[in-house]
């Protein structure tokens, strides 16, 4: 067998096509995926399914409670297991965050190549996954593996919430005010460590970022003018976005100076730093985007992994919502607006302001 020795210094992005979030399939091929399998009217039981693009399923239990369920897993996007298996599980357990749940347990999902890889580096993966399922108070408690061609990791997770605290991404109302818990750029920085040019002080904060669980979707879901809810991932800020006016019928505004971003990002963008998906989420989508006339869309098209949640706030719990978050020692750039949801005449499209 072809195996590296465990000694060897070990870059696990070499052994992948794409990276984090940045594998997710397109928007608009996703939509021709899915297209003839939206969920039909006959489970009377399931609140939210995939007719709605959100985040996770949800399925009424009876007594004001409902079950949340939702799957995600990816190919690595940094080099070292352990933070490689860490970011998988933060970016999955948000789903369950994103919807104003709290997460119950959690299911491994781990692809490994076994005659490329020493499976004690699929173990650090695992031990990464573990780490972050108990920064979440919840048991990594089983899971399934396979042998794959490139290693990839993920999580099912399992979450809980009353019915009247879920938070879906197709209720927003026009006049609310939109709000980023996280920085902007992790596919670009994920680039660069694939090509081996990332500064140790950027990669850090990526690591740091990425890590960082948004439990405090917990609390946005009991705050009632918290209207809608989605977190941030593959498909960009614009094309998460987009999915919120389309299922709101809404349009939106955004301030392309108020959108937080990691430092630095135009260094490597200058040096065409930036995943292939970039480019494919901006021609799924690009044409529902006006205002755009330089390399904004890069940053705002840049698939994340294990991004911010993007909250659609009523002004009159604006308070209310800047309190839940400053107590939860977020930044205090969460708590600024970038933009705004609107009336829309049916073309339900985003305006980048300056």
């Amino acid at each position: 067998m072809d195996v590296l020795p465990v000694t060897e210094p070990l870059r696990l992005t070499k052994f992948s096509h794409g990276g984090g979030c940045g594998c997710k399939i397109s928007p608009s091929v996703l939509e021709e995926i899915l297209k003839n399998h939206k969920t039909g009217e006959a489970y009377k039981h399931l609140i939210v399914g995939n007719s709605s693009n959100d985040d996770a399923a949800v399925y009424d239990i009876g007594g004001g409670r409902a079950l949340i369920s939702t799957t995600d897993f990816f190919m690595p996007i940094v080099d070292d297991p352990f933070d490689f298996g860490r970011i998988a599980s933060a970016n999955a357990i948000s789903d369950v965050y994103a919807m104003g749940g709290t997460p119950l347990l959690a299911i491994a999902i781990l692809g490994w190549p076994v005659n490329k890889i020493p499976p004690v580096h699929a173990a650090k993966v695992i031990e990464g996954g573990r780490s972050i399922c108990a920064d979440a108070g919840i048991p990594l408690a089983g899971g399934h593996s396979i042998d794959s061609p490139e290693p990839v990791f993920g999580l099912a997770v399992t979450g809980m919430a009353d019915i009247r605290h879920i938070k879906r991404n197709d209720t927003a109302r026009e006049g609310d005010l939109l709000f980023l818990t996280k920085p902007l750029g992790t596919g670009i920085l994920g680039t660069a460590v694939k090509k081996g040019i990332i500064s140790g002080e950027d990669y850090q904060a990526l690591i740091s970022g990425m890590c960082s669980l948004n439990k405090v979707g917990e609390q946005l879901g009991k705050i009632e003018g918290v209207h809608a809810l989605t977190d941030v991932t593959g498909f960009g800020l614009l094309g998460h976005l987009l999915e919120m006016c389309r299922g709101s019928r809404l349009s939106a505004e955004v301030s392309k100076k108020a959108v937080p971003l990691y430092p630095d990002l135009q260094k490597y963008i200058a040096a065409k730093c930036f995943p292939d998906n970039t480019y494919r989420n901006w021609s799924s989508y690009g044409a529902s985007v006006k205002g755009v006339e330089d390399d904004t869309f890069i940053t705002l098209s840049d698939p994340q992994t294990s991004g911010g949640l993007l909250a659609a706030v009523a002004p009159s719990a604006v308070d209310e919502y800047r309190k839940t978050l400053l107590t939860a020692g977020l930044p205090s750039y969460a708590a600024l607006p970038i933009g705004k949801m609107k009336a829309s005449t049916g073309d339900f499209h985003i305006d980048i302001l300056g």
